[in-house]
């Protein structure tokens, strides 16, 4: 049935498909059935409930209940757009596929391959994930891809990499969670981020177990916690010393652990005992006693498991922060055994698959690296070219905004993602992309970048595409297409193999269904670190889901990873010693606060799905700037008025929220708004060195009533 026809009643008096589909939104994937009721009026209601299923247990958040209000928007692209004389007009698909291979080839020939660049989304499938990365590399031949992923987990990942041999967002099963007797959560909102998810946590509360929160805000999470930490926003690591202080001036450490499964602890063990607890405390904002109160419950509880999420890992030493949580769980020695393990919790849907088959600048499908030679070799041979036809690294997401404004990057092509809005510093951001030659978007709506785009392109939402995704525990699962495309909408990867076709590669990008490009991307993952090899439709489809690395169709999926040995050579994890760094931007007289920012439990990203559905944006209008109660007297500032929060990058207008649940030195402001509310006309495009995640969450401020 074509929209119209929904919006129009036709067949409302006979009974109506339930359509099975998973929701879209952030990394937990709950299963739903969306079903549609007739009215009496003629029209089509649709009603969403949650289905059963392993991760949310047939648990849907308000989210998940209204996300096919987006699906079915009226404000959805459903043909080809070209912007003609400043404005978009219809051209047919055959139109838009040659402008885009002609005006990018002609960039390609006077400036270089390097010059066109391919920037990706975290809730891609990992069927258009991969398609994207290879797409790249042998169709553009571009260095230049990395995707909005890169603002999501590249910390976490990047340390999970070095201090385990592999990166997968949880180590252990969802369903430990409540065995366990001590839980550390840092930096993340799970209440309002992954809803779903958090009747684990209160399950665990009611059989006993010790609940920590670090976070400079009052939540939903802290809420049912044992001890609130109320960190000074870009502090984590130095609080994470300070707990690794204490559990080793209580000699809680596991010694046998630590010689057996681990190397570097000697070191990172002097570098601590130098350290003063009450240095700690004074950069941390967290009292001394707070400090030992949680090393003491964390150290003595039988079994742990820790949680980081963005609000350690989007600093200027994220990868550090996280590294040194990791020390503490490793001096712990709770890992790869029941109730213990560590979690880095995924914001995306696909946050964790779309990284792990070519969309992040350095790596190649199963998380294999491009710059090296045997990898590179590996996939060549899937791919059916020459190694040496493979690009070399590129830059981060950011990096490539820069590139946009420098002038090395003059064409883009943007999928799934709103550039203009997620970066940090988004007045550079914005000049490049009008600086561009040509723009490409696809997506499903005119958002704020497809609003600058040359071309854009129609895309099918979750309810109409079938492919995977990865939950946040590693789970591969299987969603399949619940309606027709609207319009002239196409998958991503159909349009991809009509574009390759226009290079001359059609050949490499023969593909007629989504499994076909799941096949592909099994052998391309065989053997690597996410090795996807042993998992097929057919598995899906019978198991629910099937968790990575499974090497062969008759691996069950590793469930816990590391009971015996880690995934270094060696087997053997890293502790590193980790600096006790202020924030990545001091306050001063002129920027007296530190501003961070975060989610809100409506809304996904930067709101482009969300703020289309009525039901969701009536709980979240606008834009909102959270400040305590003394912070608004300072700067005589009424609840609810409209203020002017400045940065050294620049100003945003939203309305005041006088809360005490907030650091009286600290100012939050959620991440979901475009134009003049957009939080990233503020905040600090300072990298970390190790992963280039930019510094979200530490931005020094002024606040001002705006009249």
């Amino acid at each position: 049935m074509s929209r119209n026809e929904r919006e129009r009643g036709v067949g409302a008096g006979a009974a109506l498909p339930v359509m099975s589909t998973q929701c879209p939104f952030c990394s937990v994937q709950c299963k739903m059935n969306v079903a549609e009721e007739p009215l009496p009026s003629g029209r089509v209601r649709y009603r969403a409930e949650g289905k059963m299923n392993a991760a949310s247990e047939g648990r849907l958040c308000v989210k998940g209940q209204n996300a096919h209000q987006h699906a079915m928007s009226r404000e959805r692209v459903l043909y080809p757009l070209a912007k003609k004389n400043g404005a978009f007009v219809r051209i047919g698909w055959e139109e838009a596929v040659a402008a885009i291979a002609e005006r990018m080839s002609a960039i390609q020939r006077e400036r270089g391959r390097d010059a066109v660049g391919v920037y990706g989304g975290g809730s891609l499938t990992n069927e258009s994930a991969y398609l994207l990365g290879k797409f790249a590399r042998i169709a553009l031949g571009t260095k230049h891809i990395d995707y909005n992923g890169r603002f999501c987990m590249s910390a976490a990942a990047s340390a999970g990499v070095k201090a385990f041999g592999i990166d997968r967002g949880l180590t252990n099963k969802l369903s430990d969670i409540p065995e366990t007797d001590c839980l550390l959560l840092v930096g993340t909102n799970i209440a309002e981020c992954q809803p779903t998810l958090m009747p684990y946590f209160n399950k665990a509360k009611e059989n006993g177990t010790f609940i920590i929160v670090v976070d400079p805000r009052e939540t939903g999470t802290s809420a049912i916690a044992d001890l609130h930490l109320k960190v000074r926003p870009g502090t984590d690591a130095a609080l994470a010393n300070g707990l690794l202080k204490v559990l080793l001036e209580e000699r809680l450490e596991n010694r046998r652990f630590l010689s057996e499964r681990t190397t570097g602890f000697a070191e990172v063990e002097r570098q601590v005992k130098e350290m003063r607890l009450e240095d700690i405390s004074n950069l941390t904002g967290v009292p001394e006693a707070a400090i030992r109160k949680a090393a003491i419950a964390y150290g003595r509880a039988g079994t742990g498991m820790v949680f980081t999420a963005r609000g350690i890992e989007q600093h200027r030493d994220g990868h550090m922060a996280v590294r040194a949580y990791l020390n503490l769980m490793l001096a712990a020695g709770k890992i790869g055994r029941r109730g213990c393990g560590y979690g880095a919790v995924t914001g995306q849907g696909n946050g964790q698959g779309g990284r792990e088959h070519g969309q992040k600048a350095d790596q190649l499908p199963g998380y294999r690296l491009i710059e090296n030679p045997e990898d590179r070799e590996y996939i060549a041979g899937v791919w059916g070219i020459d190694a040496a036809e493979l690009p070399g690294k590129g830059v981060s997401a950011y990096e490539m905004m820069e590139l946009t404004v420098s002038g090395d990057i003059r064409g883009l092509l943007v999928m799934g993602s709103n550039p203009i809005v997620s970066n940090p510093n988004v007045g550079l951001v914005e000049e490049g992309l009008k600086s561009l030659e040509f723009l490409v978007v696809a997506d499903m709506f005119l958002s704020e970048t497809a609003e600058l785009a040359d071309i854009v392109l129609p895309v099918t939402s979750y309810m109409e595409n079938t492919g995977t995704l990865t939950n946040l525990e590693g789970r591969v699962l299987l969603r399949e297409a619940a309606r027709p495309a609207p319009g002239e909408a196409r998958h991503d990867w159909q349009w991809l193999c009509d574009l390759a076709a226009r290079w001359g590669r059609g050949d490499k990008f023969d593909f007629a269904e989504a499994e076909a490009i799941f096949e592909e991307l099994r052998i391309a993952s065989r053997g690597g670190i996410a090795d996807y090899y042993g998992i097929t439709y057919d598995r899906l489809r019978r198991e629910e889901g099937v968790y990575w690395p499974c090497p062969s169709p008759d691996h069950p999926g590793t469930k816990r990873l590391f009971e015996a040995g880690f995934a270094h050579a060696d087997g053997l994890a890293r502790l590193v010693p980790v600096d006790n760094l202020p924030p990545g931007e001091e306050t001063d007289r002129d920027y007296p606060l530190l501003m961070t920012n975060g989610r809100l439990l409506p809304h996904y990203l930067t709101g482009v799905q969300t703020r289309r559905s009525a039901a969701l944006a009536a709980r979240a209008v606008e834009n909102v700037v959270e400040l305590h109660p003394s912070t608004a007297r300072k700067y005589r500032i009424e609840d609810g008025t409209l203020v002017r929060v400045r940065s050294r990058r620049g100003t945003a207008i939203v309305r005041s929220k006088v809360t005490i649940g907030i650091r009286e030195d600290t100012l939050f402001i959620p991440m979901h708004w475009g134009g003049i509310q957009n939080v990233n006309l503020l905040t600090n495009p300072l990298l970390d060195p190790f992963c280039r995640m930019p510094d979200f969450k530490v931005s020094a401020v002024a606040i001002e009533p705006w009249s």
